[in-house]
């Protein structure tokens, strides 16, 4: 029976790992959980490793990421045993300490080695900071198959060195029957759902500037921006300066939340922009560069018949694949005409349909058959 171990170090999602339950009974899947994993993985129907990483023994908050900068990430001596035990260690991108973990240990160990991958821009060496130009190298050497997730992403990794018969376009997949349910009660209200992390480059606020724009011109809907991160105080200052306090709500979801908050919806806006921000890392050269690499939220929105507005930023139009409404990234003006005109001008909760070809290909159940092909290849 092969045995499958996913390393996502702490970033241990439901919704990107749930296809792994997909897979034939064939496959023995586990994955490696430490203490300090950002996200809630109880309710995924897979073997969790618990394993520890030098982040589990600093102390929280900036402090203790300046201390793990400082060591260097890793995972410790307790996950030795779920490395030697794999015949195929699945990790993610070029420059993550886990990655480089994984190939650093596959020498010893004699496992494969896939990456899953996101990033659609081609950073190489001269945009990655020290610490992520040394992983990209291990990472680069040691990795057997690499499985892009769009093929944005293929042709970045082509220009980063990678032959072409080691990449793979592999899509992510979603619960598509979780995500078709429909509403008992039909809204009563248009609701526009905004889904993402609370970050800048998520573009909630331009959601929040065409909902003001749409209220001054007699269209008034609510929005709900679903999400965690270091937005949320700023964006519910920026509601309310903007006369929508009372419209709009901003709250954090359980990942099994998530279906209600699409039935209950009009539509789903991903108003994604590009960043260069030109962070700076504490030990060497800028380092903040990104474009949206997928959008999960695009395909459980397609599968729960919810109409789609998007940035036309990185890899949303191919996800999208002429489905939905594209406009340019912070035009937030013809975001407002794209609802007045599309979802806000329907019965609120109204559904719109998707090729079901397309919806299929970002499937747990297609994804699940993509990674069984990937691993048989390397078997």
């Amino acid at each position: 029976m092969p045995r499958i171990l996913i390393v996502r170090g702490q970033l241990a999602t439901p919704w990107e790992l749930r296809p792994w339950a997909a897979l034939p009974p064939a496959y023995e899947v586990s994955y490696l959980k430490t203490p300090s994993n950002d996200f809630d993985t109880e309710a995924l129907d897979l073997h969790a490793e618990p394993v520890t990483s030098v982040r589990d023994r600093l102390p929280r908050g900036p402090v203790g990421r300046v201390l793990c900068e400082l060591a260097g990430e890793r995972y410790l001596a307790d996950s030795k045993d779920a490395y030697a035990r794999a015949d195929i260690v699945h990790a993610e991108e070029l420059s993550f300490w886990f990655a480089a973990d994984a190939a650093r240990r596959k020498a010893a160990d004699g496992f494969k080695l896939v990456q899953t991958v996101w990033e659609t821009l081609p950073l190489l060496r001269t945009y990655r900071n020290r610490q992520a130009r040394r992983h990209r190298e291990s990472v680069l050497a040691a990795t057997d198959l690499f499985l892009p997730a769009t093929e944005r992403a293929r042709q970045a990794l082509l220009l980063e060195g990678v032959e072409e018969d080691r990449a793979i376009v592999c899509p992510p997949g979603v619960d598509i029957k979780r995500f078709s349910v429909r509403s008992p009660v039909p809204p009563a209200e248009h609701v526009i759902l905004s889904a993402g992390r609370l970050v800048w480059e998520k573009g909630h606020q331009d959601v929040l500037r065409a909902a003001a724009l749409l209220a001054k011109e007699g269209v008034r809907a609510r929005v709900r921006i679903v999400g965690r991160g270091p937005e949320g105080d700023r964006l519910r200052n920026y509601a309310a300066e903007l006369g929508l306090a009372d419209r709009v709500d901003i709250e954090a979801l359980a990942y099994e939340q998530m279906p209600s908050a699409f039935a209950s919806a009009s539509c789903l806006v991903l108003a994604s922009l590009p960043s260069a921000t030109s962070q700076l890392h504490p030990f060497d050269r800028p380092r903040a560069f990104w474009e949206e690499q997928f959008g999960m939220v695009l395909a459980e929105a397609m599968a729960a018949g919810l109409d789609v507005l998007a940035a036309e930023s990185g890899a949303i139009p191919e996800v999208l694949d002429g489905q939905g409404a594209l406009f340019a990234p912070g035009d937030w003006p013809q975001l407002a005409r794209l609802l007045a005109g599309g979802p806000l001008g329907r019965a609120p909760g109204a559904r719109v349909s998707y090729p079901r070809e397309l919806v299929h290909r970002y499937s747990t159940e297609a994804m699940a058959e993509r990674l069984t092909g990937a691993y048989g290849r390397l078997a």
